[in-house]
C-alpha cells in the first residue's frame, strides 16, 4: 500500500502546535488527542493546509509562518473608538478584555479593548495573532481518502 499524501479529498489525523518565535505555545494538540480534519473543510486556514500538502503518515515538520500567511498584518483601520456609554454599565472595560460585537450580518466579531481613556474605549478588531510570525509544528499520524458521503 503506497502512503497516501495529504491532498484535497483526504482526511488527515495530525498533531500540531502553533508557537510564537520565543517558543510560547499558542495552541497545541501534542499533549492531547490528535486533531482530525478534512483538507478544504476550512478547519485550518488555507495557508496552513498548504504546508501539509504532500506530507504522508509519520512525517513531521516545523515551518515558520510569516504574518501574511498566518493571520495577516495588524491593520490600524481595524481599531475603532467607542464611547463608554455605548457599553452596558456593568461591563468591565480594561485593556485586554475581549468583547463580542455583532456585525452588520449578525455574525460575531470579537474585539479586544486596547485603550480606555476618559469616555473613550478603543477596541482592536484585528485577529489576536495578526502581525505575528508563528512557528507551525506538525506531525502527520494518518491520511485516508474521504469516501463519498453515504
Amino acid at each position: 500500500m503506497k502512503e497516501l499524501p495529504v491532498d484535497k479529498g483526504t482526511r488527515v489525523t495530525l498533531h500540531f502546535a502553533l508557537k510564537f518565535q520565543d517558543g510560547e505555545v499558542v495552541d497545541s494538540t501534542f499533549e492531547k488527542e490528535p486533531a482530525t480534519l478534512e483538507i478544504g473543510d476550512e478547519n485550518l486556514p488555507e495557508n496552513f493546509e498548504a504546508y501539509l500538502m504532500g506530507m504522508t503518515a509519520g512525517e513531521q515538520k516545523s515551518v515558520e509562518v510569516p504574518p501574511e500567511k498566518a493571520f495577516g498584518q495588524h491593520n490600524p483601520n481595524n481599531v475603532q473608538t467607542f464611547k463608554r456609554h455605548e457599553f452596558s454599565a456593568d461591563m468591565v472595560l480594561e485593556p485586554g478584555v475581549m468583547i463580542s460585537f455583532a456585525d452588520a450580518r449578525q455574525q460575531e466579531l470579537p474585539g479586544v479593548v486596547s485603550r480606555v481613556e476618559g469616555d473613550e474605549v478603543e477596541v482592536d478588531f484585528n485577529h489576536p495573532l495578526a502581525g505575528r510570525t508563528l512557528t507551525f509544528d506538525v506531525e502527520i499520524i494518518d491520511v485516508e481518502p474521504v469516501g463519498p458521503a453515504h
